[in-house]
C-alpha cells in the first residue's frame, strides 16, 4: 500500500495537491464554503509533517498545540466535484508564540480561495507558549521576512502567480 502524500516544498511554499470528492460538495456539486477551512488545515498539517514537526509529536512530547487565532478568507471562484486543486501555504517570520500564514487554493492558473491566518502555539493549559527552536528552524525553510504588502498577512508576500509544480 502506498503512503498518503504530504505534498512538497516549491519556491519557498508548501504545495498540497487535493481532489474534490462528493462529500466535499453541496447539492450543486460545488465545494461547500466551510470545507475550504478543512482543506487549508490539511495544507498546514502536511506542511508541518513534511518539515518533521507532526502535530501529534508536538502535543505528546512538548504539550504544544497549534490553534488558529484569526482567519480572513476570500472565496473567489468555485471548485467542483472531481477537480484537482493545489493548496499552497506560505509562512511569515515566526514571532514569539505566533506565525502569520497565507494560504491559497489554485486550480491550474486560477486562484480560487485566499486566506490570511494568524496561528499560535498553545500550552496544554490553554496559554500561549513560545514556538520551540526546532519548529522555528523548520519553518525558516519557508518563512519570509519581507514587508507587509497591502491585503496580505504581516510578513507574507502576495502571490502574483501560480507556483509551477
Amino acid at each position: 500500500m502506498s503512503a498518503p502524500t504530504s505534498g512538497r516544498l516549491v519556491d519557498g511554499a508548501h504545495v498540497l495537491p487535493m481532489r474534490i470528492y462528493y462529500e466535499d460538495t453541496d447539492a450543486a456539486g460545488i465545494v461547500y464554503y466551510a470545507n475550504w477551512l478543512r482543506f487549508l488545515e490539511r495544507g498546514r498539517t502536511e506542511m508541518l509533517r513534511l518539515l518533521g514537526q507532526q502535530h501529534s509529536a508536538l502535543r505528546d512530547e512538548r504539550g504544544i498545540n497549534w490553534v488558529v487565532r484569526r482567519c480572513a478568507i476570500d472565496y473567489l471562484k468555485p471548485a467542483r466535484l472531481d477537480e484537482t486543486i493545489d493548496v499552497v501555504t506560505r509562512c511569515g517570520a515566526p514571532r514569539g508564540a505566533s506565525l502569520d500564514m497565507l494560504q491559497e487554493a489554485w486550480r491550474g492558473e486560477e486562484l480560487l480561495v485566499r486566506a490570511d491566518l494568524l496561528v499560535a502555539c498553545m500550552a496544554a493549559d490553554g496559554r500561549p507558549t513560545r514556538l520551540p527552536l526546532e519548529v522555528r528552524t523548520a519553518l525558516s525553510q519557508i518563512a519570509t521576512n519581507g514587508a507587509r504588502p497591502a491585503g496580505t498577512a504581516p510578513g507574507v508576500p502576495p502571490r502574483s502567480r501560480h507556483i509551477r509544480v
